[in-house]
């Protein structure tokens, strides 16, 4: 009969960051190690809170199904001889299945019989295979900064406490990090001082509740939600959805009670952000907003425990935000007194890098490369004026007083003292944006000075990175240089730029050479970051959903204009769906097989002979400026179009001629006719890589 299994990880409290990963870590482990164990269950559910990391196991099979499989083994002529009798082969590969040779048998794949071995073997009891099941499980757990404590090897997110592992009513006993598991849990730090005993796995979640602790995260954020709805109607305001808080703070808590809490009416003048930073990223607090989404002077923050004495909590918190903004409306005023301008030289004291030089000098080499940037893309004189002028007051924030204390309002506050200090609106926009977009998923710049120093900030911090040997390896990425350079496919998507990526890494490089500061050389670093950046498009165009193979087809013609790239790929995955392009696919190949190893033969049409080849050759030469001028445009699908119109002639061609000649001129015209096909039939990808 099937039973319920239950593993509980008490620990001293996780971060609340950590617990999402953990989490999914242990589904994805326990549903591995069930299928290789041959352990049938009816439902799994993991849960999380503070203290704990735990795994419900419904209807877990009381024994492993039995194994039954065929082996294969050498073939009959390996494994006889030729009197029949068996070989070292066939011995060798009995005694390693743990069968006699004489229960051998032979079976034919594609023709050639082999021999086989049938294994058979009894499933164990699932008790039995429980404690290993559970080391194992705690093992395969991995957190971003995990601790070792006492004389322990181990390491986990936070020291373990207890252990609770039980089948059905009955203990599975192990000893880990020297604690033996068993049946004694705990509920609330403060609320439930005594141990909480689980009879049978049934109980934990009930029984855990009478303990406050409600151990379904999901049901935590349900709850949550509700309180936050119903106390911000008190109010008439309401709290805008904000995932990565309310996550955060599902995880903080074990018994959730929410409580609103009033900000003083002296810092509602302080610009909103100056106010809500504080409450959400340093408090945890929700900002309450009217219907309209105007910030009220309101909080709601979320307790771990029950309602008692909550009126002295709510004091208290109010007393500590008051604090926090005190001291921002502080800030605030001080850093008013001098121009956002007078700030930069300032930078020059901050270094941004050991090797890449202060803040100052990064703020030239934006300043250069929005400058390349804005006369590439053709701004006017005015409008390349307000870009440099971005660049130059883009870091400025970052000496103020509001910055150094509360660094998340980099930007923000940049945008707000350039206002003040007499900055044109589309300054003080850029400003605002440069940071953009600052995660997957956020907005990329709206204006043109803001995208343009947005792309020349990451893109110094990517080049910069690279140039003094610094690059993202496996899961290590600590500066970000893949969100930054994501940031820049999206920019470069969302604006409709064609810039050159490899003409942007030669500048960006150059200013780190003028410098001093750009130790490797060019040629080393240039296709490391050219597949960087491919990586980066690849990933764009699989989230679009685009089949590997038309990616793949693609890319191997270069990723250095993105937009380029991204329209191929769409007129492709658009035409392969079309029942002709079968034929101008084979068409493409058959030329393309024949001309890989010698593809830039010239060709000298006065060596063609035959009607079919003159004819094709006559076809290209007039169709070929047409079809470069659709390439320059980035019109590939008018481009793909009009390289149609030469299939019937190649086919024809393969039909009258062999191209493999004896006569070696004729030969190489012909090959080089074949070239000038491939270049054409190939303006949307490498179409010999396609399934």
């Amino acid at each position: 009969m099937a039973k319920d299994f239950l593993l509980e990880i008490g620990t001293e409290e996780i971060p609340a960051k950590f617990s999402p990963g953990a989490m999914t870590q242990l589904e994805e482990q326990v549903r591995k190690r069930l299928a290789e164990l041959r352990l049938t269950y009816k439902d799994l559910k993991v849960y999380a809170t503070p203290r704990r990391l735990a795994l419900l196991v419904k209807e877990l099979a009381e024994t492993q199904e039995d194994l039954s499989m065929e082996v294969k083994g050498p073939a009959v002529k390996a494994a006889y001889d030729a009197s029949g009798a068996p070989t070292k082969a066939a011995q060798g590969f009995a005694r390693g299945q743990g069968v006699s040779v004489e229960n051998l048998f032979v079976q034919e794949i594609n023709g050639v019989p082999y021999v086989f071995a049938r294994k058979s073997e009894v499933g164990l009891e699932t008790e039995a295979l429980l404690p290993q099941l559970a080391i194992d499980l705690i093992n395969s757990l991995h957190f971003p900064k995990p601790m070792r404590w006492g004389e322990l090897d181990f390491r986990f997110a936070r020291p373990i406490r207890w252990m609770v592992a039980l089948y059905g009513s009955d203990v599975i006993p192990f000893e880990f990090v020297g604690l033996k598991s068993g049946r004694s849990s705990r509920g609330h730090r403060t609320l439930a001082t005594e141990e909480v005993l689980i009879s049978q796995p049934a109980d934990y979640l009930e029984a855990l509740r009478q303990a406050f602790v409600i151990i379904d995260p999901e049901e935590r954020k349900a709850d949550i939600l509700a309180q936050l709805k119903v106390l911000a109607e008190k109010v008439g305001g309401e709290v805008p959805a904000d995932e990565e808080l309310l996550g955060e703070v599902i995880h903080l808590v074990e018994y959730p009670t929410a409580l609103l809490g009033g900000v003083a009416s002296q810092y509602m003048h302080l610009p909103e952000a100056v106010i809500t930073t504080p409450m959400r990223e340093h408090q945890r607090y929700f900002p309450v907003r009217s219907k309209e989404g105007k910030l009220l002077p309101f909080f709601i923050t979320v307790r771990n425990g029950s309602d008692f004495a909550l009126d002295t909590v709510k004091a208290g918190n109010e007393k500590v935000l008051k604090a926090r903004l005190e001291d921002a409306a502080f800030y605030y005023r001080e850093d008013q007194k001098i121009s956002l301008a007078d700030l930069v030289p300032k930078l020059g004291k901050i270094v941004y890098h050991e090797k890449l030089g202060t803040v100052e000098e990064r703020v030239e080499r934006l300043r250069g490369l929005s400058r390349f940037m804005a006369k590439q893309q053709g701004f006017d004189a005015a409008q390349q004026e307000e870009i440099d002028r971005t660049a130059y007051l883009a870091k400025a924030d970052l000496v103020t007083l509001m910055v150094s204390d509360f660094p998340e309002l980099q930007g923000i506050m940049g945008a707000d003292y350039a206002k003040a200090s007499g900055e044109k609106p589309e300054v003080c926009q850029g400003i605002l944006e440069h940071y953009q977009p600052r995660f997957s998923g956020d907005a990329t710049p709206a204006s043109d000075s803001g995208r343009l120093v947005s792309l020349a900030d990451k893109l110094d911090a990517i080049v910069g990175a690279f140039s003094i040997g610094i690059q993202p390896t496996g899961s290590q990425d600590p500066y970000a240089l893949r969100r930054q350079a994501q940031g820049i496919v999206a920019i470069l998507l969302d604006s409709g730029w064609e810039l050159s990526l490899t003409e942007l890494i030669r500048e960006s490089y150059s200013l780190l050479e003028k410098q001093g500061t750009a130790p490797l050389p060019m040629k080393d670093i240039l296709p490391l970051l050219q597949d960087f950046f491919q990586q980066r498009v690849r990933f764009v165009l699989q989230e679009q959903g685009l089949r590997y193979d038309t990616v793949d087809a693609v890319l191997a013609l270069g990723s250095d204009n993105i937009n380029r790239v991204v329209k191929r790929a769409r007129v492709l995955s658009e035409k392969r769906v079309e029942e002709a392009f079968v034929l101008y696919a084979q068409s493409y190949t058959r030329c393309y097989n024949l001309t890989k190893k010698e593809p830039n033969l010239e060709l000298n049409p006065a060596l063609l002979v035959d009607a079919t080849e003159i004819a094709l050759a006559e076809g290209i030469s007039s169709r070929r400026q047409r079809f470069e001028e659709m390439i320059g445009a980035g019109n590939y699908e008018a481009a793909y179009d009009l390289a149609w119109e030469l299939v019937p002639q190649i086919e024809a061609l393969f039909q009258a001629v062999m191209i493999m000649v004896e006569d070696e001129g004729l030969k190489r015209a012909r090959l080089a006719l074949l070239s000038q096909c491939v270049k054409m039939l190939g303006c949307l990808g490498e179409l010999s890589v396609l399934a």
